[in-house]
């Protein structure tokens, strides 16, 4: 596939990126920082989401568009849903219709109910803007799918994903290097077109 993945140097892009150029993608690599890639897309545009110009160069020609943007802080705070705007009118002027999109799974937990809480207070402003992500997300006409991931750690891949629709019960912390398995399996995958998806670990 020609894959644009939007966020290819963060934490969890840098893994994103490095396994869709093993498994022979054409990777597109969108980044406000290009000095900090560790792997070689074929094709680097530098900027910040919200450029449309940018924007539109990253996505032409695509099959697909990943975007992985943490949610904004208190100097910036609607980035994601921001950038996210931007990237689905470049992809609707430019003809890509497949979205992939990562949001805090705690945006929609239910449990436990004080570490939830906890987080709440201290990333409130993150995570409103990932809901007003995942609203612009939901309420477009793209063939979207919302991603919706755990506590994430930077250990070895170990498989052991759960993928679901609704509530974890019991939500377990999720690698890096699974999420980007995950996250390309997804790509590719139809049934899951215009819906939200939990995932964590088993």
């Amino acid at each position: 596939m020609n894959l644009t993945l939007i966020g290819s140097t963060g934490r969890t892009g840098r893994h994103v990126l490095a396994e869709a150029l093993r498994r022979g993608h054409r990777v597109t690599a969108f980044t406000r920082n290009a000095a900090a890639l560790e792997a070689r897309p074929h094709v680097v545009v530098e900027g910040d989401g919200r450029d449309p110009e940018k924007m539109r160069a990253a996505v032409t020609g695509a099959d697909a568009v990943i975007s992985i943007i943490n949610g904004g802080d208190s100097g910036d705070p609607h980035r994601a849903a921001e950038a996210t705007r931007t990237i689905m009118q470049a992809m609707t002027e430019t003809g890509v219709r497949r979205l992939v999109v990562t949001t805090p799974y705690p945006i929609v937990a239910r449990r436990p109910v004080l570490v939830l809480w906890l987080l709440r207070r201290l990333l409130a402003t993150q995570y409103a803007d990932a809901r007003e992500l995942e609203r612009a997300v939901s309420a477009g006409d793209l063939d979207w799918t919302i991603v919706r991931l755990t506590r994430l750690t930077d250990r070895p891949a170990t498989g052991a994903v759960v993928i679901r629709r609704d509530l974890a019960a019991k939500p377990r912390s999720l690698t890096r290097a699974d999420v980007a398995n995950t996250l390309l399996d997804i790509v590719q995958e139809d049934h899951l077109s215009g819906v939200a998806v939990n995932v964590h670990g088993r």
